[in-house]
């Protein structure tokens, strides 16, 4: 699945922003201006995920979400909130799309039958060589 597809739904409407200061460079602003956002989106409660989706989540993502069930992505890389939420935005959506999308399966298939006779050429030159290396019952002692 998609981060357009998902985009579709609008689950801008169950996030859960929190801001904070954030941590690292950034002068004199670092310390006064709410930068740092914590998006939260509760899995188990999301209205706009099917059962077997929100399963797939939960198991899929089990180390990125805490006891009560929310998903939590933090963005500070930017300098200022707005960037910082769409960002974090941005990370929801590729998170998800990821944990949605099914791996391909493998479709089975037969080696060619040029390829089994290079196989075959091969190993009869590689066994070739080895009788060469035999003792001849000859010795050199006489």
């Amino acid at each position: 699945m998609t981060p357009e597809i998902l985009r579709e739904r609008n689950f801008e409407r169950e996030f859960l922003f929190k801001t904070s200061r954030s941590g690292g460079p950034g002068g004199q602003n670092v310390n006064k201006v709410s930068t740092k956002v914590e998006l939260r989106f509760n899995i188990r409660l999301s209205e706009l995920l099917s059962e077997d989706e929100k399963n797939i989540l939960c198991q899929k993502l089990k180390n990125r979400i805490n006891n009560d069930g929310e998903l939590l992505i933090v963005s500070q890389a930017e300098r200022t909130q707005g960037n910082n939420k769409k960002e974090a935005e941005e990370k929801f959506y590729t998170i998800i799309s990821k944990a949605l999308t099914l791996p391909k399966t493998r479709k089975a298939t037969r080696a060619t039958l040029s390829s089994r006779l290079n196989r075959l050429e091969d190993k009869k030159k590689h066994g070739a060589i080895k009788r060469t290396r035999k003792d001849t019952g000859f010795s050199d002692d006489n």
